[in-house]
């Protein structure tokens, strides 16, 4: 993998063994499915502004594979390969019945064998794949699983071809907020992500070199009846990945304070809000100005003759 120039920024002390555990159980995380789809709804609506038409695509972090279909819906004459690095995930986009199985087995049918949804097991920061082997790399709530983004957004540059198209989302740091708020009260201990500012992510994909990225964020609110509902839906998006939550169980006066803490934020009309801010990215890898031992790359259009 091409490092940045740069150190690698910690963007927050997570584990990666333990967010792969947090989504070794899919049923687990299918509650929170609604907002994924909300989201991958939006990125759509985006994707459809950009003229591409991409031989090869990259899901990364595909999870269940709910994104696929309609990448190739999108994209049908496209070779698509989901990838993640929680096997049971995959396993299940594979199971018969499954949106991602039965798409694939009539594609195989209509379409060139070089076309259809493939799936990989792998790190989405270490990817198997050779240099400038993808046009369009898409990667849906799945960037702030890891503690170095711009590492991440090197390997992702490193793929993807000259003009091809990296796409994602995540969640920023105004995620969570009535949570993070709820738990300050309970103890000093880190509960939720420190999600990253969406301008970092801007100076990152500049940094990994990168073109004319686009950043923007909106707020979404989703509200429940009750805490049990919240801290269900909490726990489905991913819980608590970093290596520095506490082991152990919450003392049951600071969970009780907890909960209090939440049920005082409940709004008029008798509701508890959780805030999700989302950003979405899109950025271009544009033609190679230095060779890989640093000598610039002049080009030169040639005037072209006219007719005799």
């Amino acid at each position: 993998m091409q490092a940045p120039a740069q150190a690698p920024k910690l963007s927050a002390p997570i584990d990666l063994q333990r967010v792969r555990s947090l989504f070794r159980r899919p049923q687990r995380v299918a509650a929170a499915d609604f907002l994924r789809r909300e989201i991958a709804a939006r990125m759509f609506d985006r994707l459809e502004l950009v003229k591409i038409a991409p031989q090869r695509l990259i899901d990364a972090g595909c999870g269940t594979g709910a994104d696929l279909p309609q990448l190739q819906k999108t994209y049908p004459a496209a070779q698509i390969l989901g990838v993640d690095a929680a096997l049971p995930m995959l396993q299940t986009a594979q199971q018969p019945g499954s949106r991602g199985s039965a798409l694939n087995q009539l594609l195989s049918k209509l379409l060139p064998a070089k076309a259809g949804v493939d799936l990989l097991c792998a790190d989405f920061a270490e990817l198997p794949l050779g240099h400038l082997s993808v046009d369009l790399l898409w990667s849906n709530l799945a960037l702030h699983w890891h503690p170095q983004p711009d590492r991440v957004f090197a390997e992702w540059r490193r793929v993807l071809r000259v003009n091809g198209l990296l796409m994602f989302s995540c969640f920023g740091p105004d995620s969570l907020r009535e949570l993070r708020a709820a738990f300050a009260e309970a103890d000093l201990a880190e509960h939720t992500l420190p999600f990253v500012d969406m301008h970092d992510f801007g100076d990152q994909l500049v940094e990994a070199g990168f073109a004319t990225p686009v950043l923007d964020m909106e707020t979404i609110t989703v509200t429940y009846d009750t805490t049990q509902a919240l801290l269900a839906d909490v726990r489905a998006l991913g819980g608590n990945p970093l290596a520095t939550v506490p082991r152990g169980l919450m003392g049951r006066q600071r969970w009780q304070r907890m909960l209090a803490a939440l049920e005082r934020g409940r709004r008029a009309d008798g509701k508890l809000a959780l805030t999700f801010e989302v950003i979405y990215g899109h950025a271009f890898r544009p033609q190679a100005r230095m060779t890989s031992s640093g000598e610039a790359i002049i080009r030169f259009d040639l005037p072209r003759k006219g007719p005799k």
